[in-house]
């Protein structure tokens, strides 16, 4: 366990997270997305949490990713549906930004005590975890994997729906 390459692996991927959301080329975005994903399964492995680390990588940089590239791929990324889409989400990151502010800001200045521990995972069986996922949280788990099906399948459907009329819309 190296607590220093992990912190070094999470400042990078916090850093490549603040890049990937603030990119405006959907394809920039999503590589920077992909070295977020990956830099925190090295976070994992150097804490000596193999078992998330593997699943880091295996799932979020590997499957969720193929599922932007899909994404992706709906996506118009010409010039003037670039400057339609910069101006309809000119004012929209000052939520986001302000939630995550909520979330960071305790966690830098140390505010809401609480003590913290030594840093050591509790040893979790593989098995265990399994049995907990698929047993009694089984129905959030399949809730979640609804939702996310859900969701792509949204964005599909609005991309095909508003496409034309983005492209057909002028920026102001």
């Amino acid at each position: 366990m190296s607590w220093g390459v992990a912190i070094w692996a999470a400042t990078v991927a916090f850093g490549a997270a603040i890049l990937a959301v603030t990119r405006p080329s959907a394809v920039h975005a999503l590589l920077l997305l992909l070295a977020a994903l990956i830099s925190l399964g090295v976070g994992f492995f150097a804490m000596g949490a193999n078992f998330a680390g593997a699943i880091q990588l295996l799932i979020y940089a590997g499957a969720v990713v193929a599922v932007f590239v899909f994404v992706v791929m709906t996506v118009d990324a010409g010039d003037k549906a670039m400057a339609v889409e910069r101006e309809m989400l000119r004012h929209a990151w000052r939520w986001p930004a302000f939630i995550v502010s909520l979330s960071v800001v305790p966690i830098l200045f140390g505010i809401g005590g609480g003590q913290m521990g030594d840093g050591a995972p509790a040893p979790v069986r593989t098995e265990d975890l399994g049995l907990l996922l698929f047993g009694e949280w089984s129905a959030v788990t399949e809730l979640i994997t609804l939702l996310l099906i859900a969701g792509m399948l949204g964005v599909r459907h609005l991309g095909r729906a508003l496409g034309p009329r983005l492209r057909e819309r002028e920026p102001e």
